[in-house]
């Protein structure tokens, strides 16, 4: 079961604040002459609303924190990690609604993102940024390719994982240089990725998203183009690893996400 924090957190802020209001405008006075108690749903009301207002205001508009779920990010994001996002990187948006209603900057090349896929929209995913607006994309043979030029890889040993991603040990680490944002990706010597992808142009206000961990990874080659309005914001920091009791991974805590 999904839950949508964001209505969630509008629907207590609501909440709270119109009982709070409601009691300040048609009771407050009546009860202060009286020497009457504030009633306990009041009370709640008034000591909960500035704190659901802050949070929702907070995750809505600045930072929201996320967890990685899987290995499709491996070795630049890992299962347990806790990181997060910078919300308004790519416009101020309403919460719940999704609606832009401030255009600040877009997704660029190399960037790693939230999202909410097409197919998916009630979950968030993250990818990284492979291809924008008006870019064309092949992907055969392991290649990389945007705009008919393939992109530059080369060898970097091979990973050692750790945890719930030494499922992935053994992989060959690749530096890709994705125009001038260098990272890595793992790439499986022996697995075959059936998700080939031919000459494909990016529409206007779309992207395409690929996972680091490419042979592992189900994403714009699978299930397509993500629009403008689906994007939730720019991951930028690692601020925890945990992947259960006691279970810390300290050297990832407080590292950025490149």
């Amino acid at each position: 079961m999904n839950i949508d924090f964001s209505a969630v957190l509008v629907l207590l802020t609501a909440l709270s604040g119109t009982i709070w209001g409601i009691d300040a405008l048609l009771f407050a006075r009546r009860r202060a002459a009286t020497r009457g108690e504030l009633p306990l749903l009041v009370d709640y009301a008034k000591s909960f609303f500035p704190i659901f207002l802050i949070v929702l205001v907070l995750r809505s508009f600045l930072v929201e924190p996320f967890r990685i779920p899987s290995a499709s990010m491996v070795p630049t994001l890992v299962e347990g990690d806790f990181i997060l996002v910078n919300k308004f990187a790519f416009g101020i948006r309403l919460p719940v609604l999704n609606r832009k209603i401030i255009a600040i900057g877009s997704p660029q090349r190399g960037d790693v993102i939230v999202f909410r896929p097409p197919h998916e929209p009630e979950i968030p995913y993250i990818k990284r940024v492979i291809a924008v607006g008006g870019d064309r994309v092949s992907y055969r043979g392991k290649q990389l390719y945007v705009n008919g030029k393939p992109i530059p890889i080369e060898v970097h040993g091979s990973y050692v994982g750790k945890g719930a991603s030494s499922k992935e040990t053994g992989a060959t680490v690749l530096i890709e240089n994705l125009f001038d944002v260098k990272h890595e990706v793992l790439h499986h010597p022996s697995a075959s990725n059936p998700y080939q992808v031919e000459d494909l142009v990016i529409p206007a206000g779309h992207y395409f998203m690929m996972g680091d961990n490419r042979d592992n990874s189900l994403d714009s080659r699978a299930w397509g183009l993500v629009p403008d309005r689906n994007l939730i914001g720019k991951a930028f920091f690692i601020w925890l690893h945990w992947e259960g009791w006691l279970k810390f991974d300290f050297a990832r805590i407080g590292t950025s996400i490149d």
